[in-house]
């Protein structure tokens, strides 16, 4: 196929059974998820050659279910962007325009399905990584509970925060594959059954997730909380508060809720993930797998040498880790961002009290323009203020297309109760459906 977008990192395909709810369908796959046979570079050239021995549980549940996979698709440095622009393999563009960044870090998945070049994508989801590249490229993004889908076989940045989910045209369809990843995997001893799962609040609909989008919002009550809202650029918040009053003509019923946590979300989220990464990303030693330094003997220059392979923006983030974690300091920001995590999952708490979902832009700008905030990373980390509070909570949420802004795509987000898939679904179907 021609990838006049580079949404692709490898282009290969991978036959799924002839039989299956999926049939006929063509997935992209993040190219930090294994794929047995097929490299799995993380945007990086620290593993530009690394062919996985094994496929990851979500790849092995696509092609079980008669999925096709076609190609592993570009993404920001082992996950660690907004734009897609931080991989080593070169920037992916938005098919929506091309002068544009496609969000990140899975932005190649969503240009993928933006450009009509699979039916369905897979991205990783840690900080917004679904969500956002979906808002910019007017797609469909999911990101799960934390816990409802196996992240076996996914290269690890952030363990405690970060989930596979799909994104695609619809809702229906991104919902479908959602049916079809999810469920617990004794791989990895995080997932859980959301039906048996003490602390969910819903239950899984019969016929699996694509059930729930039926566009029936009659009755529902929706949060908007005003701290998502300040601060966005104007043009979002026309169009997600223009998708919000459509829902309320629909029978939903909107509230103003308070989530006062969130002023800190980005900061907790930024020291916790990185602080993660740091120690993830250690194994990279040039000793066991992927690229190695060729060195004079000398251990020490060659482990530094090997170290090199990673890009600007992943030594930043491995950096900013280790100063975190370090003697002196871990009290001071980790302990204290762990602490914000916990009052943000209490204010989350508190409000679906009151609401069945909560609405927000989810991202609070437009797309950027190519090479626009790769000088400025604090900027680009800000962006992610409306996304990462539900990772910090562990809550499913998505984004689905409000409508468009000067030609551009702008995303409203749904968040959840956990394992409340279903609920999000179907206030999004609605949104779809207007």
């Amino acid at each position: 196929m021609a990838d006049e977008y580079d949404a692709f990192i490898t282009e290969e395909t991978i036959e799924g059974d002839a039989e299956g709810r999926l049939a006929g369908t063509t997935v992209a796959v993040k190219d930090n998820i294994s794929t047995a046979g097929v490299r799995t570079t993380c945007g990086s050239e620290m593993l530009a050659d690394y062919v996985p021995p094994y496929s990851a549980t979500v790849v092995e549940r696509l092609t079980d279910a008669g999925a096709t996979i076609v190609g592993k698709t570009n993404m920001d440095e082992f996950g660690m962007g907004t734009t897609t622009e931080t991989s080593a393999f070169g920037p992916t563009r938005n098919p929506i325009d091309p002068e544009r960044v496609p969000g990140g870090s899975s932005g190649g998945s969503a240009a993928a399905v933006a450009a009509g070049e699979a039916d369905v994508a897979l991205g990783s989801d840690t900080g917004g990584s679904v969500r956002c590249p979906a808002a910019f490229c007017g797609v469909v993004g999911i990101k799960p509970t934390y816990g409802l889908v196996s992240r076996y076989g996914l290269v690890a940045y952030a363990n405690s925060l970060e989930q596979i989910g799909p994104i695609a045209g619809t809702v229906e369809e991104a919902a479908e594959a959602l049916s079809v990843i999810a469920g617990p995997d004794p791989n990895d001893g995080t997932t859980r059954d959301p039906t048996d799962a003490e602390d969910a609040d819903a239950t899984v609909p019969e016929g699996g997730y694509a059930a729930a989008a039926d566009g029936d919002v009659d009755g529902l009550t929706v949060g908007v909380p005003t701290e998502l809202f300040e601060g966005a650029d104007e043009r979002v918040v026309e169009t997600v508060e223009a998708a919000i009053a459509d829902l309320e003509a629909q029978g939903a019923e909107t509230i103003e809720v308070s989530l006062p946590s969130v002023e800190h979300a980005v900061q907790a989220y930024y020291v916790i993930a990185t602080s993660e990464a740091s120690s993830n990303l250690a194994r990279f030693d040039g000793v066991r797998y992927g690229h190695r330094a060729e060195g004079d003997g000398n251990w020490n220059e060659s482990f530094a040498e090997t170290r090199e392979a990673f890009g600007a923006e992943v030594k930043r983030r491995i950096l900013l880790g280790t100063y975190a974690l370090s003697a002196g300091y871990h009290d001071k920001y980790y302990a204290k961002a762990q602490d914000a995590r916990e009052w943000v999952r209490r204010d989350f708490d508190d409000a679906f009290e009151d609401v069945d979902v909560i609405a927000s832009p989810t991202m609070p700008v437009l797309p950027f323009e190519l090479g626009e905030s790769l000088d400025d990373p604090l900027r680009m980390y800000l962006a992610d203020a409306n996304t990462t509070p539900a990772n910090l909570a562990n809550l499913p949420a998505i984004s689905v297309p409000a409508g468009e802004a000067d030609g551009l795509p702008v995303g409203l987000q749904l968040v959840g109760p956990k394992f409340d898939e279903a609920t999000v679904i179907r206030a999004a179907s609605a949104v779809e459906d207007r």
